[in-house]
């Protein structure tokens, strides 16, 4: 998103260097306000549940730290909160998820102004601006893994349709990178790609659609894990069975379960985890004990869950 983009690798590095200076030698004592979304749906769920945990976590690690999270349920009120975050809590570092990118550039942008140090998380601003630093997925990466293992687990040949997210800039570059795979892929037929917004009940009537109009369906790319749920459930009230593939993403626990157990259609998922506002609140953290500034950008791998690896992707206690 800006000049400096660096895998988490290198802030894992970081973090671990920060990590294992013991805690008597922290030179400050930051109070971090977390501006997240509601658990409106499951994604978002995971990221509420790990950014309690994760303030838990690191008001051990650092006596003296202090962590506050605020949810909200629409843009507005969480412009409302990232001012009392400011105003009432008199936070000096700031992680927030935006609920949409152009409503809180400027308020944001203000609590900067003020000397607050913030960091945003995976929806990024419409003014880069207006923060220090920025954490997220790998959007292009999502859609060329998805892709690559679509195309290898149909040997190259067969119909494939696509649910989209919530037309965002993050869902074009998603789409954008598994088209950009399927164009070498000369035996594969995209048939349609719509817009499932991310939700179960419109995935499955997007899905509805698309099993009425095509009479011979192989795989679907439901490109998150909400979706998938309803774009299964579409099939199993269809009855069909030409459908050998569902491929989701994101990470959810059920998700990551069927891959575990052998599922026949979900044989695999590719992550884009809640987890994400975790891994900020503590480079955050870490880089602000020790007086230090994070890199402008760092972008989170999206990696291939398969039933090898799926072990290390399953967090049954998560909501999501």
């Amino acid at each position: 998103m800006k000049p400096i983009t660096q895998l988490l690798a290198a802030g894992v590095a970081a973090l671990a260097l920060f990590g294992t200076a013991p805690a008597a030698l922290a030179q400050n004592k930051p109070h971090i306000g977390v501006s997240i979304p509601a658990a409106t749906h499951g994604w978002t769920g995971g990221v509420v549940y790990w950014a309690n945990r994760t303030k838990t976590e690191l008001e051990k690690q650092y006596p003296g730290l202090k962590v506050t999270v605020k949810t909200a349920g629409s843009a507005a009120e969480q412009a409302n909160q990232v001012q009392d975050l400011q105003t009432a809590n008199k936070i000096d570092t700031l992680v927030i998820l935006p609920f949409e990118s152009a409503p809180l550039t400027q308020p944001v942008a203000q609590v900067k102004g003020k000397g607050v140090y913030v960091t945003v998380v995976d929806r990024g601003l419409t003014d880069p601006s207006a923060q220090d630093a920025y954490v997220a997925g790998d959007n292009p990466g999502f859609g060329k893994v998805s892709g690559e293992y679509l195309a290898k687990a149909l040997g190259g040949k067969g119909n494939v349709v696509v649910l989209r997210g919530i037309p965002t800039v993050i869902d074009n570059q998603r789409v954008d990178a598994f088209m950009a795979v399927m164009k070498g892929q000369p035996g594969i037929k995209v048939l349609d790609a719509k817009h499932g917004n991310w939700n179960r009940d419109d995935a499955f009537k997007v899905m509805q659609d698309f099993l009425t109009r095509f009479k011979q369906i192989d795989a679907v790319w439901a490109s998150d894990d909400d979706m998938a749920v309803g774009v299964q459930k579409a099939i199993e009230q269809a009855k069909r069975t030409d459908v050998k593939l569902v491929l989701g993403g994101a990470g959810s626990k059920d998700y990551i379960k069927k891959v575990m157990d052998g599922d026949k259609v979900v044989t695999a998922d590719v992550t884009y985890s809640p987890s994400m506002i975790a891994d900020a609140m503590k480079l955050t953290a870490a880089a602000r004990v020790k007086g230090e500034k994070l890199p402008a950008s760092t972008i989170i791998p999206s990696v291939l869950v398969t039933k090898d690896n799926a072990r290390q992707y399953y967090f049954p206690d998560s909501p999501f």
